[in-house]
C-alpha cells in the first residue's frame, strides 16, 4: 500500500517566549492578517494565536522552553493505521513524544528535522 499524502490546512510555528509578542504583532500589524488569540490548555504551549492565511491556518504557538522557532506542517491520509505500517516499512519512525496526540495521529520528521502532524483525512481537514 502506498498512501496518498495531502497537505493539511494547519501550519504551526513554535516560537520562543522572548520573540512571541513581536511575532504576533508582525502577523497582525505589519502583514495585517486576521489574528485571534485562542484558549489553550497544553503542557508545552503556553499561548496560541490563530492566523487566517488563505486556505490555511497558521498557529503561532508560544513555547517557553524553545531557543529558536520551528515550523510544523500537517499531512492528511485516508488511513492512519495503514500509513503507519507503510512508514515503518520504509524506516520512518514516529516521534510521538514531541507533543501529546490522540492515538489515531502521529508526529514524523523528514531527514532535515521538519515535523509533520500526520492525521486521518476528514471533511474539515
Amino acid at each position: 500500500m502506498n498512501p496518498k499524502f495531502e497537505a493539511g490546512v494547519n501550519i504551526a510555528i513554535k516560537i520562543p517566549k522572548a520573540k512571541y509578542d513581536q511575532t504576533v504583532s508582525f502577523y497582525k500589524n505589519i502583514l495585517q492578517l486576521v489574528v485571534s488569540e485562542q484558549p489553550i490548555n497544553h503542557k508545552t504551549v503556553s499561548r496560541t494565536h490563530k492566523v487566517e492565511f488563505g486556505h490555511n491556518i497558521i498557529w503561532l504557538d508560544c513555547v517557553d522552553n524553545y531557543t529558536h522557532s520551528e515550523t510544523w506542517l500537517q499531512l492528511t491520509v485516508t488511513d492512519v493505521v495503514q500509513t503507519k505500517r507503510y512508514l515503518d516499512d520504509n524506516l520512518i519512525n514516529t516521534c510521538d513524544e514531541l507533543e501529546e496526540l490522540p492515538d489515531n495521529m502521529h508526529w514524523i520528521q523528514d531527514p532535515a528535522g521538519t515535523v509533520f502532524h500526520l492525521k486521518q483525512h476528514t471533511e474539515d481537514s
